[in-house]
C-alpha cells in the first residue's frame, strides 16, 4: 500500500502546483475568537465535497488548498484486530464498495438502542480493509470519478503527512466498548509518540475517562453536540439540555463543537433569524466554539444568495461582533479564503483590475431589469449596470433581458392569446415586447427566475414580483444620478425590428442616450454591446462609447485575420463562459487562446454569465464562485471584465488582498485552478469521452450585413380596449396552454443560461 500512496501524493502533488499559495500572516485586525487569533479550518475527512470521505486525495488535496496551519479530522474507527482507520460513517457500505467485496459480511448490531444493518468495521481485519476495499461518494451530488480505487486511509497515514493539527473523533466510543475494542487507550498510547491537536466526541463518558490522563496542553478534548433532540448516551439528557448549561462539560473539556444553526439559525423558510448567544456565552466560560456543517454544494440560507463565503463571513466578520473559532467543512479552501481573504475588508476600495458588470442587474437578488435589481447592483458594487434595450408596440424602448416577456415577467396569465412564432428570434412561441404597449407591459410583475430551479435552487421567493421594469430614459436616469462608473447598453434583432415592426432599435438607443448627454461626457464610461457588427458600426460616430461584440455562439480562438476583422468595428468582445473553459462533465479540460488571441490585439475581453449556483460551476472551482472569478480574471486567462448576477460576489474578491496576482505578502491566496488536473488524477478507464474540438472563430462569423431600411407598418396602435366586464384572458384552456408553453420556456431558459 505503501507505493500506491506514494504514487497518488506525487500525483496530487503536481496538480496541486498552481492552487492556493501560503506566505506571510493574517490581517493584524483583532479576531473575535477566544484566543484573538484567527479561526481554524478543520478539513472534515480531508476534501470531501470532491474526493470520497477520509481518501488519500481528499486529505493530501485539503493540504493543499488551505490555510497552512489546517486540522485535519478524522473520525477514528477500529478493525476487529485494532487497526486504526478514518471514515466518517459507522456503517462503512455507504463510503466505500464493502459490500460488493464482501458481500455476505453484513451485520446488524444495536447502537444508541437502535438496530443498524450494514458492514461495519469491527467485523473486518485491517488486512481485509486496506487490501480488498476502496473508496466511494457517499453523497450521490459529488463527483464519482475517483471512486473504487483509493485505499482507506488509517491514523498512522494521517499522521504521516504531518498536518498541522489532527482532530480525532470518537462518535461511538459505547459501540466499541461492547467489542472489547479501547478508543481511550489507542488514544492515550497515540498521543505520547505524536501530536494530536483535538479530541472530540459526543459522549461525555469516553471525554472524562480522558480528563487528567492526556496531556492538556498538548490536546485539547471538545465536547460534540448532536441535534438538541438526541439524548448523550452516558447522561441520558438530550444535548438541548445540555447546551443549557455549558459549565457542566466546562471542568473537562476546552470547546464544543455545534451545529452551525446553533449560532445562527435559519427558519423553515431558509431565512436567517437572529443568532443566539452560544458563542458568547461559552466564550465567558473559556470555551472554544467549532461550527460544522458546511459544504459548498448544499442549500443554505437566501440571505447568503448561494455564496458560501457569505455563510463563513457571517460567523467571523459580523455586526454583532463574535467570531467562532474555526469550522469544520468538506470544502476547506473556501473556508480558508473566507478567513485569508476576504475578512475584514468590507471598508476596502476594490482592488481587482477587472470590471464588474452586471446582467440585468443584480438578477441573482431581485427580479432582473427592474428599479430594484439595478440598485441593488449599484449597492453591491458593479462599475457597469447594464440594460438589454427591447421595444414595446408603441414604441417605447426599455430594458428587459429578452423580447419575450415569457421569460422573466408573469405575461402569461394575461396575455397568453398573444403567442406567436417568431423564427427569426427563436425557435418557440413566445409572448414578444412588439406586441404589447408600454402600458400593457406596466401591468406585469416580474418574475425572479433562475436557470438552476430544475436542480432545487430556487431564488429568493420573497423577492420574487418585486420591482418595476425601467424604460430605457428612466435607466439612464438612474445610472447618472447615482453616478455609477458605467453603463452597458445591449442591442439585439435590430434587422428584424426594423424590416418587420418598423422600429430603427439603433436610432432609439441613440436618441436617448443623447438626450441624457451620455455623448458628451466623459465621466461615465458608455459601453454599446450586440451581436450585430453592423449595430456597432451605426455607433462609430461617437469616439467615447466603446463598442463591445457578443459572441453567443462557443468558440476556442479568433486567429489574426478575424481579430482584425473584429477590431474594425469592436473595442471589446463579450464571451461566454464556455468558449474560454472548456469542460466535459463539469470537469474543466482546458483554458482556451481566445482570450490571448484578442487581447493581443488590443480587444478587451468580457466573459458572461457568472453565477453564483454550484450547479453551474465547474468542479474544478470547488462549486465557490469566487474561487471561479478568480481563475477568469488571473494572469492564465487575464479577463478584462465579468458579468455577472450577483455582483456582490465579485466585489467582495476584487477588494480582498487576494485579488491582486503578485500580492505575495499573504497567508493565503486564491490562484487559478489548472485545467484538466482533477480528470488527471482519475484512472483513464472511467474518464468521460472526449468531446469534439470547438472551432476558432472565423470571420465570416463576426461580420454582418448593413441593417435593412426601417419598413412601413400599417399601424402600430394598441388593440381596441376589450368590452367591459370582459376577460382579457385567451378563450383557450387556460392550464393547457399556460403548462405547455411554461415547459418551453423553462426548458429553453435553462438550455440558453447554462453555460456547462
Amino acid at each position: 500500500m505503501g507505493t500506491f500512496l506514494l504514487f497518488i501524493l506525487l500525483l496530487i502533488n503536481l496538480a496541486s502546483q498552481t492552487i492556493p499559495i501560503h506566505a506571510g500572516k493574517l490581517s493584524s485586525e483583532e479576531w473575535q475568537t477566544l484566543n484573538g487569533e484567527h479561526p481554524m479550518v478543520i478539513a472534515r475527512g480531508g476534501f470531501t465535497g470532491i474526493f470520497p470521505d477520509s481518501s488519500p486525495y481528499a486529505y493530501q488535496f485539503a493540504m493543499s488548498t488551505s490555510l497552512p496551519d489546517l486540522a485535519l479530522y478524522c473520525d477514528l474507527q477500529l478493525s476487529k484486530d485494532g487497526e486504526a482507520i478514518c471514515q466518517t460513517e459507522l456503517k462503512l457500505d455507504n463510503t466505500t464498495n464493502i459490500a460488493v467485496v464482501f458481500p455476505k459480511r453484513g451485520n446488524t448490531y444495536k447502537v444508541n438502542g437502535k438496530d443498524i444493518e450494514g458492514w461495519f468495521a469491527v467485523d473486518f481485519t485491517s488486512t481485509e480493509l486496506f487490501t480488498n476495499v476502496s473508496m466511494v461518494q457517499g453523497l450521490i451530488s459529488r463527483p464519482t470519478l475517483f471512486d473504487n480505487f483509493l485505499p482507506f486511509f488509517g491514523v498512522e497515514d494521517v499522521i504521516g503527512l504531518k498536518p498541522a493539527h489532527i482532530w480525532l473523533n470518537v462518535q461511538y466510543d459505547m459501540f466499541y466498548t461492547q467489542h472489547k475494542l479501547n478508543m481511550a487507550s489507542f488514544i492515550l498510547t497515540t498521543s505520547r509518540r505524536t501530536a494530536i491537536s483535538y479530541v472530540s466526541s459526543p459522549e461525555i463518558g469516553f471525554l472524562k475517562s480522558l480528563s487528567g490522563k492526556i496531556n492538556k496542553v498538548k490536546t485539547k478534548l471538545i465536547f460534540r453536540f448532536l441535534d438538541k433532540d438526541l439524548v448523550e448516551p452516558t447522561t441520558k439528557q438530550s444535548y438541548g439540555s445540555i447546551l443549557e448549561d455549558l459549565s457542566s462539560i466546562k471542568p473537562f473539556v476546552s470547546g464544543i463543537l455545534v451545529p452551525k444553526n446553533y449560532i445562527w439559525p435559519v427558519s423553515a423558510g431558509r431565512y436567517l433569524e437572529a443568532p443566539t448567544s452560544l458563542v458568547t456565552d461559552a466564550h465567558k466560560l473559556g470555551l472554544e466554539v467549532y461550527a460544522c456543517g458546511f459544504a459548498n454544494d448544499v442549500t443554505t440560507s437566501y440571505n447568503y444568495t448561494y455564496d458560501p463565503t457569505a455563510e463563513y463571513l457571517q460567523f467571523i466578520d459580523n455586526s454583532v461582533q463574535f467570531s467562532v473559532d474555526g469550522f469544520l467543512t468538506d470544502f476547506p479552501p473556501t473556508a480558508s479564503e473566507a478567513i485569508g481573504c476576504l475578512a475584514h475588508t468590507k471598508k476596502n476600495n476594490k482592488t481587482g483590475k477587472a470590471l464588474i458588470i452586471s446582467h440585468n442587474g443584480a438578477s441573482g437578488v431581485f427580479p432582473g431589469c427592474t428599479d430594484l435589481a439595478y440598485q441593488q447592483a449599484i449597492d453591491d458594487g458593479a462599475d457597469i449596470i447594464d440594460c438589454s434595450v427591447q421595444m414595446s408596440k408603441d414604441g417605447v424602448a426599455f430594458c428587459f433581458d429578452t423580447p419575450d416577456l415569457a421569460t422573466d415577467s408573469n405575461v402569461m396569465t394575461s396575455f397568453i392569446s398573444r403567442a406567436s412564432m417568431v423564427p427569426e428570434i427563436q425557435p418557440q412561441k413566445g409572448i414578444f415586447s412588439f406586441d404589447l404597449t408600454w402600458s400593457e407591459i406596466q401591468s406585469l410583475k416580474p418574475q425572479l427566475i433562475s436557470s438552476t430551479a430544475n436542480y432545487g435552487l430556487v431564488r429568493n421567493p420573497e423577492n420574487n414580483g418585486k420591482g418595476k421594469f425601467l424604460t430605457l430614459n428612466e435607466f439612464l436616469e438612474m445610472a447618472k444620478a447615482k453616478a455609477v462608473s458605467g453603463i452597458l447598453v445591449n442591442i439585439e434583432n435590430a434587422a428584424y425590428l426594423a424590416s418587420n415592426k418598423g422600429f430603427s432599435i439603433t436610432d432609439a438607443v441613440a436618441k436617448a442616450l443623447r438626450n441624457a448627454t451620455f455623448d458628451k461626457q466623459v465621466t461615465q464610461q458608455v459601453l454599446i454591446q450586440s451581436d450585430d457588427s453592423a449595430v456597432l458600426t451605426e455607433f462609430k460616430k461617437v469616439p467615447t462609447y466603446k463598442r463591445v461584440l457578443y459572441i453567443k455562439d462557443v468558440t476556442s480562438g479568433a486567429p489574426k485575420s478575424t481579430a482584425e476583422q473584429i477590431k474594425k468595428f469592436a473595442d471589446a468582445v463579450n464571451l461566454q463562459r464556455s468558449s474560454v473553459v472548456h469542460t466535459t462533465d463539469f470537469f474543466t479540460t482546458s483554458y482556451s487562446h481566445i482570450v490571448k488571441d484578442l487581447k493581443a490585439a488590443n480587444i478587451s475581453v468580457y466573459v458572461s454569465v457568472l453565477r453564483n449556483e454550484y450547479t453551474v460551476i465547474a468542479i474544478d472551482f470547488f462549486s465557490d464562485p469566487i474561487m471561479e472569478i478568480a481563475t477568469y480574471v488571473s494572469n492564465t486567462i487575464g479577463v478584462d471584465g465579468i458579468v455577472t448576477e450577483y455582483p456582490a460576489t465579485a466585489t467582495a474578491y476584487m477588494r480582498s488582498p487576494c485579488s491582486i496576482p503578485e500580492n505575495e505578502n499573504l497567508s493565503y491566496n486564491i490562484l487559478p485552478a489548472s485545467a484538466g488536473n482533477l480528470l488527471e488524477l482519475a484512472p483513464p478507464e472511467v474518464l468521460p469521452p472526449a468531446e469534439a474540438p470547438v472551432p476558432p472563430l472565423e470571420a465570416a462569423d463576426v461580420i454582418d450585413p448593413p441593417l435593412p431600411q426601417v419598413a412601413v407598418v400599417a399601424s402600430k396602435k394598441a388593440p381596441a380596449p376589450a368590452p367591459a366586464g370582459a376577460s382579457t384572458k385567451s378563450s383557450q384552456p387556460a392550464n393547457t396552454v399556460n403548462l405547455g408553453l411554461g415547459l418551453v420556456a423553462i426548458m429553453v431558459l435553462c438550455l440558453l443560461s447554462l453555460s456547462y
